[in-house]
């Protein structure tokens, strides 16, 4: 078992806010860190989940009367399946505020559903939740946006075996998968995950005709990762419609499988790439999707685009525990100069991170971080590229730049 950095943030949440939602994709472990909540005394209740059919059909038939049979403390999982409750959840939380906590977990984002979103609003904090981060996986404390943001640049000085890199990358942070121990296995359950989220998640959400081409478009996905998203030509390989594809697109992100990033630009001119970057939320089943995991060893090139949806997500995941409210962003322009992942903060000020899969670093890999600083000025507070060698290393051009090992993501 596994502790969960949002385990923090969400035992504060308790304290001042009646409501918690916890979201993300099946099988990251919203039940187990609820579970540990209880087991720690930090939530003083008990839980019940809508998976079960005989509680569904109570919570479908009477949902105010279902909650009022409830303790006021109560975790309530999966409660996608049964969005009546959010309106009886309201006038329970208004008649005693203080005095009521409840915890819903979603495998699906149940803000985006009609009236859901308005219902709960100024009352429910959420708390989204990914697969395992490095630190997690390691159980070591998460320093990297502090040293990122801070004034000094401490990162360490630490090389990551391409071999072990390429195993994290595989891997992923899914906890059943990371608990298999060879790619086979990982495989098998990959495959009956996939297969469980679009023929049963997917259709809960949505009576969608021609089911069976989500995998396809999956696939199509998988093969994009780290690029502006071009619906045209997705729906052209996959003979889809561009709205039908719109469609389908929403609601993988809807269950958590994709992440888009929108674009950063500092002005509306037309030499801005504006689209938003898409990934997958794991790099296991990334890897499962394009079937790459023999071919990544060989080829680093290829591995580029793994290693770039890799560290992304690291970044993403730590952006859950931060004080600091980084947004994240992408940047790019049609000349070609880009920024895998920039952040900013509430002072719009920006950090931008590129990602190389190189043992060494020149210093025309900050092209796309040199014309960020450009185009910000004094908005642009440090840029460094992720590599996968040994040392931290300044004196690219600029005063903010910086080559920095991988393993700083998680060391």
């Amino acid at each position: 078992m596994y502790d969960r950095f949002s385990d923090w943030s969400i035992s504060e949440a308790l304290v001042d806010t009646p409501a918690i939602l916890i979201t993300g994709a099946r099988q990251t472990g919203k039940s187990t860190l609820c579970r540990q909540l209880i087991e720690t005394g930090v939530f003083k209740g008990r839980s019940i989940t809508m998976d079960d059919p005989a509680t569904l059909a109570a919570a479908l038939a009477d949902p105010l009367g279902f909650l009022e049979s409830l303790d006021k403390h109560v975790i309530i999982d999966e409660v996608q399946r049964a969005p009546e409750l959010f309106l009886s959840i309201k006038k329970l939380i208004d008649e005693d505020r203080k005095g009521r906590r409840i915890i819903l977990t979603g495998s699906a984002d149940v803000m985006t559903l009609p009236k859901v979103a308005d219902s709960l609003a100024g009352r429910i904090e959420i708390h989204r939740l990914w697969p395992l981060s490095q630190n997690e996986i390691r159980r070591q404390s998460p320093r990297f946006l502090k040293t990122l943001i801070s004034e000094d640049n401490r990162f360490p000085n630490i090389k990551t075996d391409w071999k072990d890199m390429v195993q994290m990358i595989k891997t992923g942070g899914y906890p059943e998968a990371v608990q298999r121990v060879t790619d086979r296995r990982r495989n098998k359950w990959f495959e009956s995950y996939i297969t469980a989220i679009l023929q049963k998640d997917i259709r809960e959400l949505a009576n969608i005709e021609g089911l069976m081409q989500l995998p396809n478009v999956l696939q199509l996905i998988a093969t994009r990762v780290g690029s502006t998203i071009n619906l045209s030509d997705i729906a052209r390989l996959s003979g889809i419609k561009n709205t039908t594809l719109q469609r389908y697109i929403a609601l993988l992100e809807q269950v958590f499988l994709i992440l888009k990033i929108p674009a950063w630009t500092p002005n509306a001119e037309g030499q801005f790439v504006k689209s938003p970057k898409i990934f997958l939320n794991d790099t296991g089943l990334l890897c499962h999707l394009r079937d790459e995991s023999d071919g990544l060893l060989e080829n680093r090139t290829t591995a580029g685009g793994f290693l770039e949806n890799f560290a992304v997500m690291e970044i993403i995941k730590q952006l859950g525990w931060t004080d600091n409210m980084l947004k994240p962003y992408h940047f790019s322009i049609h000349k070609g100069a880009e920024v895998d992942i920039v952040l900013e903060d509430r002072k719009k000020q920006l950090y931008g991170i590129e990602v190389k899969s190189t043992t060494s670093i020149q210093e025309n890999d900050f092209k796309g971080l040199k014309k960020l600083s450009e185009l910000a000025g004094r908005r642009f507070k440090k840029g460094i590229v992720l590599y996968t060698g040994e040392h931290t290393l300044g004196g690219f051009g600029g005063k903010n730049l910086y080559a920095v090992p991988i393993a700083a993501l998680w060391s």
